[in-house]
């Protein structure tokens, strides 16, 4: 069966960024509607276990007065709920209905779904960049040891007296590493290629992921580099206070490419108890990981702190559907989020995977993307290199859409919101 009139938005996904992109669709008066292919809203959030929380401050999740009890799993799928049940979105939603193709064809997109096909003048891909849990493909033979990826570890009590080997260099294995020390593992041990940049502190995370100072630096007229500069100098000496000398990483901060994150304080006040070891694992026997080092560390558990990888695979174009990496579909877009290689295509969470409050973020691209939908913005396709961090993204936007950046007025209207109070919540937009 297909609808007779085409939506003016179809958007794939209802995690946090698609319900938010349907509000402002439909604000505006646009046609639009969600796909889901799980049974409930919340995207990634639905599925992690509930230890899991944000990279950032409670305060730059919640918008306007959608409270944030706590940054775990269970507080965060409330918050998306919220955004339903407050906007009457429901209707607009279609659960347990996966996007199995879309195609562009004759001016429409053409999307196929178990419950029948759709047309749509527009499509968001709104189902972020942590579609399909990554975990490397390594020999294996007679496994003893009990693996899970980050996303998949449900009790963290098992690691309790247990020998625990974490793999990888970035936010999950942190995460990890500070469980294992949470929950009592008997003996931690840490393998990885590289480490990625964190703020190392023995604060919480959600404490310490505050980003009211990087807004305000960015609005006072700072430049990328000189920001880049200081918060290097700032962590080279929070490495040096904490004894982590030996995992800083060997290249310079940049936070258009890196995305800087929170410490873990378990991790930092026990991070002489753990045996690194620097390589990936490349096989498993028994109760055995063998590493690319040559080294063999015995274990009870294995855990995947290895990310996540991008899946488009509903795409029939090859060029889009063959995309794992969240670096290679930034290359593959012009203006941050705009897709070169077909029209009327937009992947908001392309270039938001570095430092900035999530919400707001995808509440002013949604606002944008309505804006371009309608021919009121100007948005254009010209590649950007790099991620748009926070209130570079307001600048970027407003040279670009005029109505929800009035000239003459955002600055200032800007400039007052990089001094919110901590603790208190941006305005919607």
């Amino acid at each position: 069966m297909q609808q007779p009139e085409p939506l003016d938005v179809a958007i794939v996904g209802a995690g946090i960024c698609g319900v938010i992109v349907l509000h402002y669709a439909r604000r505006a008066g646009l046609h639009a509607r969600v796909f889901e292919k799980q049974a409930g809203v919340g995207g990634l959030w639905r599925q992690l276990p509930a230890w899991q929380d944000i990279q950032i401050g409670t305060h730059d999740w919640a918008l306007g007065d959608f409270t944030l009890d706590s940054p775990f799993q269970p507080e965060i799928l409330k918050n998306i709920h919220a955004w339903v049940e407050r906007f009457g979105l429901e209707d607009g939603i279609s659960l347990e209905t996966p996007v199995l193709s879309a195609r562009h064809e004759g001016g429409l997109w053409h999307l196929a779904t178990p419950e029948g096909s759709w047309r749509a003048r527009h499509l968001v891909a709104a189902s972020g960049a942590h579609n399909r849990p990554h975990v490397p493909g390594v020999a294996r033979d007679a496994v003893e040891l009990r693996e899970y990826h980050s996303s998949a570890l449900r009790d963290p009590g098992e690691l309790k007296g247990r020998r625990v080997l974490v793999v990888g260099g970035g936010a999950s294995a942190f995460d990890l590493l500070d469980l294992c020390f949470e929950q009592g593992a008997a003996a931690v041990y840490w393998a990885h290629r590289h480490v990625r940049w964190m703020t190392p502190a023995r604060k919480p995370k959600h404490i310490v992921g505050g980003v009211r100072e990087f807004g305000r630096l960015q609005m006072s007229g700072a430049t990328a580099e000189q920001i880049n500069a200081g918060l290097e100098q700032d962590l080279r000496g929070r490495y040096e206070k904490f004894g982590l000398q030996a995992i800083m990483p060997s290249e310079p901060l940049d936070l258009r490419r890196h995305q800087l994150v929170p410490g873990r304080p378990r991790m930092v006040e026990n991070f002489a108890a753990i045996r690194r070891f620097h390589g990936t694992v490349v096989s498993v026997r028994g109760n055995t990981a063998v590493l690319s080092s040559g080294d063999a560390v015995e274990a009870d558990l294995l855990l995947w702190g290895t990310g996540y990888e991008v899946d488009l695979s509903y795409f029939e174009s090859p060029g889009l559907g063959s995309i794992r990496s969240l670096e290679v579909l930034q290359q593959r877009c012009g203006g941050i989020f705009i897709s070169l290689d077909e029209p009327n295509l937009y992947f908001p969470a392309v270039s938001l995977d570095g430092i900035g409050s999530a919400t707001w973020l995808f509440a002013l691209l949604a606002r944008a993307i309505v804006a371009h939908i309608q021919g009121r913005g100007r948005l254009d396709k010209e590649p950007v290199p790099h991620r748009v961090n926070h209130f570079d993204l307001v600048a970027y936007l407003a040279a670009r859409d005029s109505v929800n950046f009035p000239e003459g007025r955002w600055q200032a209207e800007y400039r007052a919101l990089a001094h919110t109070p901590e603790g208190q919540p941006f305005p919607l937009p």
